[in-house]
């Protein structure tokens, strides 16, 4: 049983199919190893073991009787605490939303529900989910897998530890500026941040209602695939026929390498070179639209979380960690005028960006230029929390901004990944499974 613990969801969700796996049997090994684990209580806020228990014997039933909902049915996941549970309480990381107990749970934890995905519980994450991170000190602070004195990333920090390490099969994060694919890269999983609008934001407690988007954590493409349909109660795409044999894949410079670390860089160099040897044509390309685009975040990102948030943080914004409430504040100043005016510029510098880069099939690009922070040296220094958060930050927001589909692939360097992006996940998704094989 303890191989079941580090199987990918696909994995698990056929071998259910085959009889090999008793979804009953395979929750009692996740609850047990989240039950004894010294880090479940840094992972998990909640954990909905009666749910759980509820929904595997269901699960169990449906394949014994041959009529199992999806692929992954009866595969055990987590969620961030940011997506409503029935009964259980979702605070989004924020001691300022103690005691807040949702009657229903969100549409894609019921989409996921339909697909008979099992619920272990809620993960831990950054307050409101606005950092990039995973620093948090009001609640939790999982760690990174490959160093134990650094952040996991953020803000779907626990997210991405529960697949880590080994506590779930996969994990539903958000995605507002990178949540999913930083702690994703850190942690060397997949993680897909789908474009806004895709998937339903009912019950997701909000930031940036414009820029948040719901993703999967995960170990392979074909887990994202499944995980994406189930969220949507749809059916999953087909990744069986893109070949990177002539492939165009224009690598983003200038803004994506800026202040980038030797590791990553190498990381993602070396993951470049294996994907021209699969026969992709690799071209580095630039296009001001990136920075154009970059220079409006300080802007639209804080002015709108502040506006969503304004009367909660005013009245008990003692209670969150200064750093993080310093990022709300910033957006206190900012004049609805220029809020709107960088709406529109935005708007204009979208359709620039996809007009600069029609050509390729996918821009590639490192997913994050620093590798984890250590907590320690966080929590010291403001300034220095301050800094990191916006390198870390720095590629995948360029997705946010842009309006793209991103997904993020482990390079086989330790909490080093490389990211790919384009307009349609079903492309993205495809791409990238021709890119995992290249890269394993």
């Amino acid at each position: 049983m303890q191989d079941w613990l580090w199987a990918s969801a696909t994995d698990l969700g056929r071998r259910i199919g085959t009889g090999a796996i008793d979804p009953v049997a395979l929750t009692e090994a996740y609850l047990d190893a989240i039950a004894n684990s010294p880090l479940a209580p840094r992972i998990y806020v909640h954990v909905t073991a009666e749910r759980a228990r509820r929904e595997a014997a269901a699960a169990a039933d449906r394949a014994r009787a041959g009529s199992r909902l999806s692929a992954l049915d009866g595969v055990p996941i987590s969620w961030k605490d940011l997506y409503h549970t029935a009964g259980v309480e979702s605070t989004s990381g924020s001691a300022m939303l103690a005691g807040r107990i949702p009657k229903r749970d969100a549409k894609v934890v019921q989409n996921a529900g339909k697909a008979g995905l099992v619920c272990l519980g809620k993960t831990h994450q950054t307050e409101l989910a606005f950092s990039g991170l995973g620093l948090n000190p009001v609640t939790q602070s999982p760690p990174c897998v490959n160093d134990a004195e650094a952040v996991s990333g953020g803000s779907s920090s626990g997210a991405a530890a529960s697949v880590a390490f080994g506590l779930a099969a996969a994990a539903i994060g958000s995605d507002t500026g990178g949540s999913v694919r930083i702690p994703s890269v850190w942690n060397d999983l997949v993680g897909l941040k789908t474009v806004s609008g895709r998937l339903s934001l009912e019950g997701v407690v909000p930031l940036c209602a414009r820029f948040d988007t719901v993703g999967p954590l995960c170990r392979s493409l074909e887990d994202a695939a499944l995980l994406l349909a189930a969220l949507e109660g749809s059916k999953p795409a087909d990744l069986a026929d893109f070949s990177l044999e002539g492939a165009r894949l224009g690598i983003l410079k200038t803004t994506a390498f800026g202040s980038i670390e030797d590791a990553p860089r190498a990381a993602f160099e070396n993951a470049a070179q294996r994907l021209q040897n699969a026969g992709a044509i690799v071209e580095p390309f630039e296009t001001e639209t990136v920075s154009e685009a970059a220079a409006l975040g300080p802007i639209l990102f804080p002015a709108e979380a502040y506006g969503t948030w304004r009367d909660l943080i005013e009245e008990k914004g003692d209670m969150m960690y200064g750093p993080v409430r310093a990022r709300f504040l910033q957006g206190k100043t900012i004049m609805a005028a220029d809020f709107i005016a960088g709406w529109h510029r935005l708007e204009a510098l979208r359709q620039d960006y996809h007009d600069a880069v029609c050509d390729f099939d996918a821009v590639i690009l490192p997913s994050s230029p620093i590798r984890p922070p250590k907590m320690q040296a966080l929590l010291d220094d403001d300034a220095y929390f301050t800094a990191q958060n916006l390198l870390a930050l720095q590629n995948t927001r360029i997705g946010n901004l842009l309006g793209l589909t991103a997904l993020t692939l482990p390079t086989g360097v330790p909490s080093c990944g490389i990211m790919v992006q384009g307009r349609r996940e079903e492309d993205i998704l495809a791409i990238g499974k021709a890119m995992e094989a290249a890269l394993s």
